[in-house]
């Protein structure tokens, strides 16, 4: 898959980008994520890519101009996304819909805004990872690119763990969006807190039971908006197994 990312602080994405499950994917040739830096097609001295905004008040706005030379030389993979807080909520559904294209590419935002005719005109959409301002749209694309790489095919090494990650609705795609279930690790005693027994028992069927039982009560207890329906007769019966 090729991201491509539009940005004036190239710097700022080096580091995130060469580090850990995505520089890992990038080297394997399964990630290719390409950032270019839109001071490179000003056309003045100062490399300027920010000005006034029209009708006065605070800040600046960052121009059309070297948005679109840059946009329109390297061709990017559409869609093209503008990181604005006014835009779609990113989610897990989001991150599905764009890890199942062949790629797409992000516009980063800085100073008080871009140019309107940036997302009227050279983008396909905007979007937001949630209700609160950044100092700019850098840190929201990393969070974007890392969320729908992970579920690129061959970038986790056990796409499995996609499938039972929060906000999953599990391998087969038909179940409904939980939190994940509580994790444990050695040693099975720490500090006088110990590791469920169901998880020690060697009964996978019952390990598994216990697992969905945990997500939906950790989802009904953190994120009822996610459960908005009355629980299945199996449901029910999963949290009357595992009562705590």
């Amino acid at each position: 898959m090729r991201i491509d990312v539009f940005t004036i602080f190239p710097e700022y994405l080096a580091g995130p980008l060469g580090a850990s499950l995505l520089g890992k994917a990038r080297a394997r040739g399964r990630l290719d994520v390409r950032v270019h830096d839109v001071r490179d097609w000003t056309d003045d001295r100062h490399r300027s890519v920010d000005d006034t905004p029209f009708g006065g008040g605070a800040g600046m706005v960052m121009a059309p101009g070297p948005l679109f030379a840059a946009v329109e030389a390297v061709a990017p993979p559409r869609p093209l996304l503008l990181c604005a807080a006014a835009g779609r909520r990113f989610d897990q559904t989001l991150a599905r819909e764009l890890a199942a294209g062949e790629g797409f590419s992000l516009v980063c935002g800085r100073y008080e805004g871009v140019d309107q005719r940036v997302a009227d005109h050279l983008c396909d959409g905007e979007v937001s990872v949630g209700d609160y301002v950044l100092a700019g749209g850098e840190s929201a694309s990393l969070i974007m690119i890392e969320a729908v790489a992970r579920l690129v095919p061959g970038v986790m090494g056990n796409q499995e763990s996609a499938d039972q990650e929060s906000f999953s609705a599990g391998p087969a795609g038909d179940g409904p969006t939980l939190l994940e279930y509580p994790q444990y690790t050695r040693p099975a005693e720490f500090r006088g807190w110990e590791v469920p027994a169901v998880l020690r028992s060697g009964d996978h069927a019952r390990v598994e039971r216990w697992r969905r039982a945990q997500a939906l009560r950790r989802t009904l207890d953190r994120r009822p908006d996610l459960v908005d329906r009355p629980l299945t007769a199996e449901e029910q019966a999963l949290l009357a197994e595992f009562p705590d």
